[in-house]
């Protein structure tokens, strides 16, 4: 599991653990705590580190599959800084793929992103759709995925690509959650200020062509989506044999969409007050989003979500609440 001391790596990890796997984290730390990493098998590394992963397969010999959740993911930052992005998302997914071809673990379970999509009227994209990334970091999980796609044509890698929509929660039995102080993603920023560390929320971009002029986004309760990667991991063969290539797409979504309005509306309602709202422009790499169809998750993998938004907003509240002394903050 690479990027497994974060927020949805960690989350993974868990279900993988509940479902009677041992999951190995292999993670640099740059922005996952290590507190996530307690009481598991924790290599502390870059994930193109070749000498580990060599040393991880040879203490290891019954590894079965690389789950590849490390990234840089914050699209702003991406704008800003995209040199940094395309260096950790694309050329260390390269030189990641080279090493396990190396080492003899060919199999790959790849986090990528619904962020890629073409803007569709309807909203709803299924994997056969258009796709224009509108920032760095969409580009670079673009990238990614015609990588993994060359490799598996090319070598013997075989590679499940998924499609993220948007998460949000946090364990369940609140293991894990998100970490940062200043969290980027919307559910984040609104929990900040409903708990007084920012002033207001910023509802970025309020002219988008949807009904009601703020972008579409399928919220998925993180654990479903962990519970999505612990079958395709279990299933990894059959998988690949029923779509009948060596690497395939599948999404990961409630299959709802749901606009920044509503959530505020839900976020509201879960919290049982009102939270003070800015209109600002959109930010640089924000899209009109849309939601999955998630048919051929489960037809792949027999799958499909579970948990409601409403639940996903209660589980992040919840842990904000928990958090201070698992991630050992003052």
């Amino acid at each position: 599991m690479t990027g497994g001391a974060g927020y949805i790596g960690s989350t993974i990890c868990s279900a993988l653990e509940d479902a009677g796997h041992t999951p190995l984290v292999l993670d640099s730390l740059y922005r996952g705590p290590r507190a996530f990493t307690t009481g598991r098998i924790f290599y502390e590394a870059d994930v193109a580190d070749r000498a580990t992963l060599e040393r991880i397969a040879a203490e290891h010999p019954d590894l079965w599959c690389t789950v590849h959740c490390a990234a840089r993911i914050v699209v702003p930052e991406s704008v800003q800084d995209p040199i940094s992005y395309w260096r950790e998302n694309v050329s260390k997914s390269l030189e990641l793929c080279a090493n396990l071809l190396a080492v003899g673990r060919p199999r790959i379970v790849y986090s990528s992103s619904a962020s890629l999509y073409a803007a569709t009227e309807q909203f709803e994209v299924t994997e056969h759709d258009g796709l224009a990334p509108g920032s760095p970091y969409a580009r670079t999980k673009h990238a990614v995925e015609l990588l993994l796609e060359d490799l598996a044509v090319g070598t013997d890698l075989r590679a499940i690509i998924l499609r993220y929509f948007n998460p949000v929660g946090a364990d369940p039995r609140f293991r894990t959650g998100p970490y940062e102080r200043h969290a980027s993603h919307v559910l984040g920023q609104l929990v900040a200020t409903a708990d007084g560390v920012r002033e207001s929320f910023a509802l970025t971009g309020t002219d988008y062509p949807t009904p009601d002029g703020t972008g579409i986004r399928d919220y998925v309760h993180v654990w479903d989506l962990a519970k999505a990667h612990v079958a395709a991991v279990e299933n990894f063969d059959e998988v690949l044999a029923l779509a009948g290539r060596p690497s395939d797409v599948i999404n990961l979504g409630t299959g709802a969409g749901t606009s920044v309005r509503e959530l505020i509306t839900m976020f509201e309602r879960v919290l049982g007050r009102s939270i003070p709202v800015v209109e600002s422009p959109a930010r640089p790499g924000d899209a009109v989003g849309g939601y999955a169809n998630v048919d051929k998750a489960a037809r792949a993998l027999g799958w499909s979500s579970e948990l409601t938004v409403e639940e996903g907003i209660a589980a992040a509240l919840e842990w904000a609440r928990r958090r201070s002394p698992i991630l050992g903050w003052s």
